[in-house]
C-alpha cells in the first residue's frame, strides 16, 4: 500500500489490506504521530482498486493520544462491517454508547487533528481533549440519504489514560463517523432503491410508476444485504410523502440473513419474516418488482427474484420481463426518435439509432413551419408535442399525426424579453405537461393535465427566485428547476405533491440544491431515474458539463467530452441513447465511445421524449 502523509511528515500506513482477488493480506503498524504542535491534516487514503478491501489495525500497546486519534480515524474508513476495530480505540463505556450508523460526515480533505490537545480533569497527564476540524462537503444520515453541506466542521473528542492498564483511549465522542471525500468515494456506492408513486398510475394496464430513491451503501460490506434492509425500512424522509411501498409495515429480512447474492442462474432468493397469509399475489409481485429494480443497481445481470416467507415457504417469484410489465419506469423506455427545431423553425426528428445526420419534419402542424418555434417537448408515448412560439410568449399543443392545425395557445406570457417568458415545456409519464413562466413580475409554474386541460398554477413554497428552466422527472414525482436570483442560476430539485382529492391542489415542496458548487447553471436534462446532466459554471470558472444525482451528490466517473458554448442539452433515461446538445456548432450528438458529431448547423432546442 502506498504510504501517505500527515501534515507533511511521511507516515507508515496503518491498515491491513486484503486483496480479495489475489488472496493476499498486507499488515502494517499504526502510524506514529506527535502529541503536540499545530493542526495536522489527515489526508484521505489514496483510492483503492475495487477488488481491494482495507482493514484497520488495532491500537498499539502504549500508544499516545495522537496515535490513538490517528488510528481511530483510519479505522473509520476501513471495510470493517461493525467497526469492531474502531471500538478498540474507545473505552469500554464509550464503545457501548457509540452509534456509527447514525451519520457519516464527509469533509473536503479529511479531518485535521488539533494535536496540541488541551489538558482536562484534575490529573492533566491522564485526560486530554482533542479537536477534529475540517470543511464539510456532505452528510449521509441514518437513512443513508445524502445531503450536500458546507461550512466548518469542529468536534471535540476526549481521551483518558486507564490507571490500571496505562493505555490511552477515547471516552467521549459524537455518534457517527467522519472521513475525507476520497475515502467516502472509496467506501460508499450510490444506488437507487425503488418505490411507487402514491398518486396515480399510467398505461392501459394501470401499472404503478416506479420512483428512484437514491441512497449510499458501503460498497464492500455486504452491499446487497444492506440495500435490501434499506428498501424494507421504507423511503427516505424527503421522498416519503409522494411514494408508497408494497411491503407490509414491519417487513424485514429473517434473523441472521446476510450475504445475499444471486446464484449461478442469476436468481436471488430473499428470506423475509412474512407469513404467506400476509401476502396477496398482486402485492407480492409488486414487492418483488421493487426488489428487482433496486438490486439491479448492484447486479445488472440479475434475472429473477424469489421471495420466501418466515417458514421458508415460497411467496412468489418474478422474472425481469414480468417486472417491466408490472411497473413503469423511465430507464426501461427507449425513445424512438430524437427531436429538435431546424433552421425553418419546424420540429424535425431522426431515429435514435441513426448513424447519419438526416432529419425529417414531424407529422402535423409542428412540422409544417407555421409558427416560429423556440422550444419543443414531445410526450413520452411520442404521440403529442408541445411547442413554445411567438417569441416565447405562447404554448401550443398538437398531435404528431398528419393533418390538424394549431389551436389557441394554452399558456401565454407577457415577460419583457423572450428569455423571461415561457421555458421549454416538459412531459411526465402520466401525460401531464409542465411549463414555467419566467416573467420576473409574476413568475409561475403550470401543469396541464393530460397536456390539454386548462393550465393550473402550481404552488412552489420557498421558491427563492424566478424559474428559467423546468424539467419534470419521468415518474411525475420530482421536478428539476433552474432558479435565477441576484445574477446566479441554481439547480433545485422538488417533490411533486398532488391533492389526491383533498382540494389542496398541486405543489412542489422540499426544494433542495443539486449543484451547490455551481453558481450559473445554464442547461439541464434528466439522464436516468435519479441522474441529471448539467451544464454550468463554478464561481470564476469555465463552463462544464457533468452528471449529478438528484440528491446533490456527484457521480464518480467520467464527464461527457468537452463542448464549448452549450445552450441546451438532451439526454434520455436510457443510457444507450446518444447525448445531444445545441452549441455554437448547432445540433451535435455524442454516441457512446465517440467524439461529438455535427448533426445540423442551423438546428436548436434538442430534446428526447419527456
Amino acid at each position: 500500500m502506498v504510504a501517505d502523509r500527515v501534515g507533511g511528515a511521511r507516515r507508515r500506513p496503518g491498515r491491513a489490506v486484503a486483496c480479495a482477488a489475489l488472496g493476499v493480506v498486507l499488515l502494517a503498524g499504526c502510524a506514529s504521530m506527535p502529541d503536540s504542535g499545530d493542526l495536522r491534516d489527515v489526508e484521505s487514503t489514496p483510492r483503492q482498486d475495487t477488488a481491494v478491501r482495507v482493514f484497520a489495525m488495532p491500537p498499539a500497546d502504549g500508544a499516545g493520544p495522537g496515535e490513538i486519534m490517528q488510528g481511530f480515524l483510519e479505522a473509520l474508513t476501513s471495510d470493517d462491517p461493525e467497526y469492531d476495530t474502531a471500538r478498540k480505540y474507545l473505552s469500554a463505556e464509550a464503545a457501548g454508547r457509540w452509534r456509527p450508523e447514525r451519520s457519516t460526515t464527509v469533509l473536503a480533505n479529511g479531518p485535521s487533528i488539533e494535536t496540541d490537545c488541551s489538558p482536562g480533569g484534575r490529573e492533566e497527564t491522564n485526560s486530554v481533549t482533542c479537536v477534529l476540524t475540517g470543511t464539510r462537503v456532505a452528510t449521509v444520515d441514518a437513512q443513508q440519504a445524502y445531503q450536500p453541506a458546507g461550512g466548518p466542521y469542529r468536534e471535540k473528542l476526549h481521551l483518558t489514560k486507564n490507571p490500571k492498564s496505562g493505555q490511552w483511549r477515547i471516552d467521549g465522542l459524537p455518534d457517527g463517523v467522519v472521513m475525507g471525500k476520497s475515502d467516502f468515494q472509496r467506501n460508499y456506492t450510490s444506488v437507487d432503491k425503488y418505490y411507487f408513486a402514491s398518486d396515480t398510475a399510467v398505461g392501459a394496464g394501470g401499472q404503478p410508476v416506479a420512483v428512484a430513491d437514491p441512497v449510499f451503501v458501503r460498497g464492500k460490506v455486504d452491499p446487497m444485504t444492506q440495500l435490501v434492509r434499506s428498501l424494507l425500512k421504507g423511503p427516505t424522509t424527503w421522498l416519503g410523502p409522494v411514494v408508497r411501498s408494497s411491503f407490509p409495515t414491519g417487513t424485514a429480512l429473517r434473523k441472521n440473513a446476510s450475504g445475499l447474492a444471486p446464484d449461478d442462474q442469476n436468481k436471488l432468493t430473499v428470506p423475509l419474516n412474512l407469513k404467506s397469509s400476509q401476502v396477496a399475489t398482486g402485492k407480492c409481485t409488486e414487492m418483488a418488482t421493487q426488489l428487482l429494480f433496486t438490486l439491479r443497481n448492484l447486479a445488472p445481470t440479475l434475472e429473477s427474484v424469489e421471495l420466501r416467507g418466515a417458514g421458508d415457504d415460497r411467496l412468489c417469484e418474478l422474472t425481469e420481463e414480468r417486472a417491466e410489465s408490472t411497473a413503469w419506469h423511465g430507464a426501461s423506455k427507449r425513445p424512438e426518435y430524437m427531436y429538435f427545431i431546424d433552421g425553418r423553425h419546424r420540429v424535425v426528428r431522426m431515429p435514435t439509432g441513426s448513424t447519419g445526420t438526416g432529419s425529417v419534419p414531424v407529422p402535423g402542424p409542428l412540422g409544417e413551419g407555421g409558427k416560429e418555434l423556440r422550444s419543443v417537448a414531445v410526450s413520452r408515448d411520442e404521440h403529442t408535442a408541445a411547442g413554445v412560439a411567438d417569441g416565447g410568449g405562447s404554448l401550443y399543443v398538437a398531435s404528431l399525426a398528419s393533418g390538424g392545425a394549431f389551436g389557441e395557445p394554452l399558456v401565454t406570457s407577457d415577460g419583457p424579453t423572450p428569455d423571461e417568458r415561457l421555458t421549454t415545456p416538459s412531459w411526465d409519464a402520466h401525460g401531464d405537461l409542465w411549463v414555467a413562466d419566467g416573467d420576473p413580475r409574476r413568475p409561475r409554474l403550470y401543469v396541464l393535465e393530460e397536456g390539454e386541460k386548462e393550465a393550473v398554477s402550481v404552488a412552489v413554497p420557498g421558491l427563492p427566485g424566478r424559474i428559467t428552466d423546468a424539467r419534470v422527472a419521468a415518474d411525475g414525482a420530482r421536478i428539476a428547476l433552474v432558479v435565477a436570483k441576484d445574477g446566479k442560476q441554481s439547480l433545485l430539485i422538488g417533490r411533486i405533491q398532488r391533492d389526491g382529492g383533498t382540494g389542496q391542489g398541486i405543489s412542489v415542496d422540499g426544494l433542495r440544491s443539486a449543484t451547490p458548487d455551481l453558481e450559473l447553471v445554464s442547461a439541464i436534462s434528466w439522464a436516468g431515474d435519479s441522474r441529471l446532466l448539467v451544464v454550468g459554471q463554478e464561481q470564476g470558472g469555465v463552463q462544464q458539463m457533468r452528471y449529478v444525482q438528484a440528491d446533490g451528490s456527484t457521480l464518480d466517473g467520467p464527464a461527457p467530452g468537452a463542448l464549448t458554448s452549450v445552450k441546451a442539452i438532451a439526454a434520455s433515461e436510457d443510457e444507450r441513447v446518444p447525448l445531444v446538445a445545441y452549441s455554437e456548432d448547432g445540433i451535435v450528438r455524442l454516441p457512446s465511445g465517440a467524439q461529438w458529431q455535427k448533426v445540423d448547423k442551423d438546428g436548436s432546442a434538442p430534446v428526447y421524449p419527456g
